[in-house]
């Protein structure tokens, strides 16, 4: 008799894992493809039957493809999005054919910022729909290890002292069986069952509002062209009737095929999507009917602002969408889902393993849940900024009459038509804290038991931190990029650190926590990185820029964590190498909560 596999899904037989991941979404997938990068068994199951048919999420920033380079995806993921230089200017506008109102260079794409954004990462940001980023996070989950299993519904855990049992449903059979795992991981979506089983504390009014989405294929590109973009906002303020008064076209492909949002109000509820409402709206945004469409999907959904004030119990991590709803804007969704599963899985990894003490999971919680509410406040205080456009043309609750008229004052020479000209540049320039925060996406300090404080203060911001990414060694910042040269060759900071290891960084005069390092390898079980930048070091620093932001001396120290975090720092030389490998010893026991 031929023996069944040891996870066959039989009666009275558990499968068995070490990490269960609950939903496909970015946060699962990403969480699959972590886990499985550093060799820790990972199943992934999803109710569904395929992974995502609709584009849904898209802005991709440099943080996430950080994250994405590290698992060595980068390169992957650019082949198939659409690339940063085609991001550019976010139109505001009456439609696609209509007037323009203004328009704001967006994600880092204009002369000034652009800079900004090259300084602080070797990647570049991208438009990557979730139809592109899913498949390609599953498949290089499942071919590093991970096991996927479709159709597969979550249905209820119990949570043991030394594991997780979990009940789930075969939708194709209907067959419940358990899954036997030492840790759980709920990224099962907006309506996360796992979240609600936890019962985890949510903050925020909920649902806000509603919208709809039409993905349609249609040639725009001589409404567009000249003008590349994601995003193009129509401002109809005589459509409120029927909806909000802002609609929204994003591209999906260049400039084929695309994504058509109206807001509705919730207490209405959606209307219903005919051909001929769906054909009314997209001719309403586009300013014209002559074009060809062929509709891909239509679908309601609410626009939500609200978020878990802690995210995890006991064996069970929640993540993604399942402790952090909120609108699309600011790009946040995907990439706040991603990050999460890049800080969870190398703490798993490490507690599996049994070079890390379960402790060290409670950082997870203490890390992200700030950022769960950072990022959905910020989401949805950009929906109501939009307003001060609406506002700077003097179009709340009026009709379509209102604003033929306040365009032409728009337009009109005088005092009234300046001060309104003025208002509408103000309103639109301040959508920059959607388009372009910057520090928003790389400005996160972690606090918790595993990042260790120097007693040095955060640094302050000099400029806006929302806007400007501030890089810092500051323990609990991640570390900055800058570019140095191996054999010449230009080598980024953050390639010399990460693949599931925790680093050390130190420069001339610093070899004794080199030494210190692979001592403590071995003690520790780890495989610890050395790196050593400097003149005839292993890395150089030929522009000086390392040397102006390591914020260390020459021989002081970074350990640095797979995250690319910095976990602790020790400022200058070590008196002795005992000095170093005690400071060392002690830093990386209470990030590892292997303290004595």
């Amino acid at each position: 008799m031929t023996a069944l596999p040891p996870d066959a899904a039989v009666p009275g037989a558990a499968v068995t894992t070490d990490v269960l991941i609950v939903g496909s979404g970015p946060a699962g997938a990403s969480a699959a493809l972590f886990l499985a990068t550093y060799g820790t068994q990972a199943l992934l199951v999803t109710k569904y039957g395929r992974l995502s048919d609709t584009p849904r999420a898209h802005i991709t920033n440099q943080r996430t493809m950080e994250a994405l380079r590290d698992a060595g995806l980068e390169e992957r993921l650019m082949r198939e999005a659409t690339p940063w230089e085609s991001m550019g200017n976010t139109t505001f506008c009456t439609s696609l054919a209509g007037e323009e109102l203004g328009r704001i260079p967006s994600w880092g794409t204009d002369t000034v910022r652009h800079a900004d954004y090259e300084l602080q990462s070797p990647c570049t940001m991208l438009d990557a729909p979730q139809t592109i980023t899913e498949p390609i996070l599953v498949q290089a989950a499942q071919e590093r290890g991970a096991r996927v299993r479709f159709d597969t519904e979550y249905v209820s855990h119990v949570l043991e002292d030394d594991g997780v049992t979990t009940t789930v449903r075969d939708r194709l059979t209907g067959t419940e069986y358990t899954i036997r795992s030492k840790y759980l991981i709920g990224a099962d979506g907006a309506r996360s069952k796992v979240a609600a089983d936890l019962d985890l504390p949510f903050e925020g009014p909920g649902a806000v509002a509603g919208a709809l989405s039409i993905i349609f294929e249609a040639d725009l590109s001589r409404f567009v062209a000249h003008r590349p973009s994601v995003l193009y906002w129509m401002l109809q303020p005589g459509a409120e009737k029927e909806g909000v008064g802002l609609g929204v076209l994003r591209m999906i492909k260049p400039w084929t095929e695309w994504m058509l949002m109206w807001g509705y109000e919730v207490a209405a509820g959606p209307p219903e999507l005919t051909d001929e409402v769906v054909r009314e709206l997209a001719v309403q945004l586009v300013g014209s009917d002559d074009f060809e469409m062929r509709v891909k999907s239509r679908s309601p959904w609410t626009v939500n602002h609200h978020f878990a004030t802690t995210i995890a119990r006991g064996r069970v991590f929640c993540a993604g969408d399942a402790v952090h709803r909120h609108p699309p804007t600011n790009g946040l969704g995907s990439n706040t889902s991603i990050q999460d599963a890049y800080n969870l899985a190398w703490k798993l990894a490490h507690v599996v393993a049994g070079t890390a003490a379960p402790s060290l999971l409670d950082s997870y919680d203490a890390e992200r849940a700030p950022i769960a509410r950072q990022i959905v406040e910020r989401a949805n205080q950009s929906i109501a900024d939009t307003g001060k456009i609406i506002s700077a043309l003097d179009l709340e609750h009026t009709e379509a009459e209102a604003l033929e008229r306040q365009l032409a004052l728009w337009k009109s020479p005088g005092p009234e038509g300046e001060k309104i000209r003025a208002a509408v540049r103000e309103a639109i320039a301040y959508k920059a804290y959607e388009f372009d925060a910057h520090g928003v996406e790389h400005n996160q300090r972690y606090a918790s038991s595993a990042v260790v404080p120097d007693g040095t203060p955060m640094p302050e911001y000099r400029r806006d931190p929302e806007l400007y990414a501030q890089p810092t060694t500051w323990p609990g910042a991640k570390l900055p990029h800058t570019w140095v040269t191996a054999d010449g060759h230009r080598v980024s900071t953050l390639d010399l650190v990460g693949r599931g290891r925790f680093s050390v960084v130190t420069g001339i005069g610093g070899a004794a926590w080199l030494d210190a390092a692979r001592a403590l390898g071995e003690e520790f079980g780890l495989d610890i990185t050395g790196v050593s930048i400097g003149p005839g070091e292993q890395f150089e620093d030929p522009y000086g820029t390392w040397a102006d932001l390591r914020e260390i001396e020459d021989g002081g120290v970074l350990l640095v964590r797979p995250d690319l975090y910095v976990a602790a720092r020790h400022l200058s030389s070590p008196s002795s190498p005992a000095d170093a490998h005690g400071w060392l010893r002690d830093a990386l026991g209470a990030v590892l909560g292997r303290t004595a």
